[in-house]
């Protein structure tokens, strides 16, 4: 599969990544053979899939991606800004207010505690997020409601003219 085409999980996905690992041939192909090994070690339930043509690992939504350019292979943490740092592995994507990435160059060895860390907590971001979903979506019925509610008051109140005495009946 070319990059850019289809999407697949599973057997077939891990088959994509270990043969995208041997088509790049070069330390950038070693540095995400090395963290994809971190990856399944810190969360062992984590699935591979094939999406945009990359690799992609996820554990109740995705958790990070794995990328190769012609000087770094990047690891992006979609959910990152919300994931604990400690360390200041997260080198790159910094701005932003939801992913976070760490760009590998070459020679360069990403602490293998810290990364699983990462991994272990925005896995736990995901499956948080997974919990809290299903109350949110009961609890919209309602808000819905008083949002309505609000609105009947407040059309109510702009359909009497200020200072108009109702009338009596």
């Amino acid at each position: 599969m070319k990059k850019g085409e289809g999407q697949a999980s599973g057997e077939v996905a891990s088959r994509l990544i270990d043969q995208r690992i041997l088509d790049l041939g070069d330390w950038r192909g070693e540095a995400l053979a090395r963290m994809r090994k971190l990856i399944l070690e810190a969360v062992p339930e984590m699935t591979e899939e094939w999406k945009w043509g990359t690799p992609v690992w996820s554990h109740h939504g995705i958790v990070t991606t794995g990328e190769a350019y012609t000087k770094v292979a990047k690891l992006t943490f979609i959910k990152g800004a919300h994931v604990p740092d400690p360390t200041g592995i997260f080198n790159s994507s910094l701005e932003g207010n939801a992913r976070r990435a760490i760009d590998i160059r070459e020679g360069e060895k990403v602490d293998a505690s810290a990364f699983k860390a990462l991994v272990k907590a925005a896995a736990a971001l995901n499956g948080a997020a997974k919990k809290k979903a299903p109350a949110a979506k009961k609890a919209a019925p309602v808000a819905k409601k008083a949002v309505a509610a609000r609105k009947t008051s407040a059309v109510k109140k702009a359909a009497k003219p200020s200072g108009a005495k109702a009338k009596k009946r």
